[in-house]
């Protein structure tokens, strides 16, 4: 069995690097890819603990950017102690904190007497994302669930005015490839553009260099994965696929390698052309560099 995207308590998954690795080799995983929002704070941990479980591990991340669209870019392969993407995480782990804290300002004029310090308590650390705000409300008992806290609080037009920077998906695609890895348009369907318009957008998005299209994913209906792959074939794209587990708290109806409802193992994901396409792209990019 293969995952390529799933997050832990790094950015707003539930569970540790460590533990997340153990939850996949007890699902069967053998390969996977830790592909956290923004930050590459928790590489090193879960290739450890990949290693001494005997899973084949992927470094990789998720770069929120912009394009017209508010676009997800999968970065694999990365070497997680290149400078730019230090460099990135640093500047974005100061514009979360700045923005967690409007959210609390926002948050205790409604009357809710939310701190920095216990988000953090209620989060092991970690209270810098919305789901960890989220997860505190609930905790407060100001929402029922991490969606009712989502519906209430955190979707709301005068929270989504407190959002941070974010690049655009030329220099997001370019600190990918200048790490040594390769770059994959996440969950396309998220979109919403009718063919055409994604048609458009990807080729923009080849032109800097995006090398693939995430074709098997949770929420993906079989036509958008048939689709997906047929486009991923048509501009000699490689595809991949992952479930965005995030843990049962954050997105309840999604598995590690199964996706939501099973939708991964319905879809009888090629899973050494996956792999074997993924390799390859990834030798091609370290020849090209030499």
């Amino acid at each position: 069995m293969i995952d390529l995207h799933m997050h832990s308590t790094c950015s707003d998954g539930q569970d540790k690097p460590e533990k997340l690795m153990e939850i996949a080799a007890a699902a069967g995983i053998k390969t996977l890819s830790l592909t956290d929002h923004d930050t590459i704070n928790g590489l090193e941990r879960a290739s450890k603990a990949a290693k001494r479980l005997g899973l084949d591990f992927i470094t990789g991340i998720e770069i929120s950017s912009q394009g017209g669209h508010e676009l997800h870019i999968l970065g694999y392969g990365i070497d997680y102690n290149n400078k730019g993407l230090i460099n990135f995480y640093e500047e974005n782990r100061v514009y979360r904190i700045e923005r967690r804290n409007r959210f609390i300002e926002l948050l205790n004029k409604k009357g809710i007497p939310i701190t920095a310090e216990y988000i953090s308590l209620i989060n092991d650390g970690k209270s810098t994302g919305r789901p960890h705000i989220a997860r505190a409300l609930v905790s407060m008992g100001y929402a029922d669930s991490i969606d009712d806290a989502f519906e209430k609080y955190l979707q709301t037009p005068e929270f989504y005015s407190c959002e941070r920077p974010k690049p655009n998906y030329q220099t997001s695609i370019e600190m990918i490839n200048n790490a040594g890895g390769i770059a994959v348009l996440a969950h396309p369907y998220t979109l919403k553009l009718d063919n055409d318009k994604f048609k458009e957008l990807l080729k923009d998005l080849i032109s800097a260099g995006l090398c693939g299209i995430e074709c098997y994913y949770s929420r993906h209906t079989p036509e958008q994965t048939a689709y997906y792959r047929r486009i991923a074939d048509e501009y000699d794209l490689i595809f991949t696929c992952g479930s965005d587990y995030h843990g049962p708290d954050v997105k309840p109806d999604i598995l590690l390698g199964r996706g939501c409802r099973d939708s991964l193992i319905k879809a009888n994901i090629p899973e050494n052309e996956i792999i074997e396409n993924l390799n390859n792209a990834l030798h091609n990019c370290s020849n090209n560099k030499m």
